[in-house]
């Protein structure tokens, strides 16, 4: 595995083509399927006004957005940040396509398809027919929603990192080849488990002399013949003496 970021944005609406701009953007780094603790958020001015249904959306205004920087006074940051790195997203194309207008209008490089991978994608797979929506994908994967009563670009990250480490089967038990002991992956953690020592070969035996005797002579009234199990039986008799 290697280093991947998870990006959400928020727009004013759905399209850049009809003049639709980017006003926020959020971005986790993660490496081994595994958040480091680096992040990207910014607001970003969209030099237009937000329209009520978005702003029901997401919850941003105009007013929070005056002040914020220009996308091309953020873009090298950006760029900076998401490095070479794969970039994760739900319903992918949306964030493709304004990231990469954004980066056109400032006369950046643009990311490209193949640089994305769609978590939507990755459900729709997984679970065809059922509700693939982040908000779904959350409560299948009891991913806690309790801080997101609005959509947001740096908490639909958060969200989508759980969620894509669960797509990814990351929550299961790791086979660790190391000296050290297996670790059981979580969203933000490794969960230590514990390490057993190497088992007797072969295993001591756990029937008492008694229970061996009464086997012996169970198989020897049923069988009437020394069967495979009643030599093996006495041969263990024969060993434990």
């Amino acid at each position: 595995m290697a280093r991947e970021i998870v990006l959400d944005t928020e727009t004013t609406g759905f399209d850049p083509k009809t003049g639709d701009r980017l006003i926020e953007v959020g971005c986790i780094e993660l490496q081994d399927l595994l958040p480091t603790g680096r992040t990207f958020h910014r607001f970003v001015n969209p030099e237009r006004l937000i329209p009520p249904d978005a702003i029901r959306v997401h919850g941003i205004t105009d007013e929070k957005v005056k002040d914020a920087p220009k996308f091309h006074q953020i873009a090298d940051d950006l760029i900076d940040f998401i490095g070479d790195a794969p970039m994760i997203a739900h319903n992918a194309a949306f964030d493709r396509n304004f990231i990469d207008y954004e980066y056109r209008l400032c006369g950046r490089a643009i990311t490209g398809e193949a640089r994305w991978i769609d978590t939507l994608k990755l459900a729709q797979s997984r679970f065809p027919g059922m509700p693939n929506s982040l908000d779904a994908l959350c409560k299948r994967f009891k991913v806690s929603l309790v801080e997101r009563t609005l959509h947001g670009a740096l908490i639909d990250a958060r969200l989508l990192a759980e969620v894509y480490l669960e797509l990814r089967g990351g929550k299961e038990r790791v086979l660790d080849l190391s000296s050290g002991p297996v670790g059981r992956r979580s969203a933000g953690e490794v969960a230590q488990v514990a390490v057993y020592g190497a088992r007797p070969r072969p295993l001591a035996p756990r029937s008492t002399e008694a229970e061996q005797a009464a086997h012996i002579a169970f198989l020897a009234e049923v069988l009437k013949d020394r069967s495979l199990w009643e030599a093996y039986g006495i041969k263990a008799q024969e060993e434990a003496a």
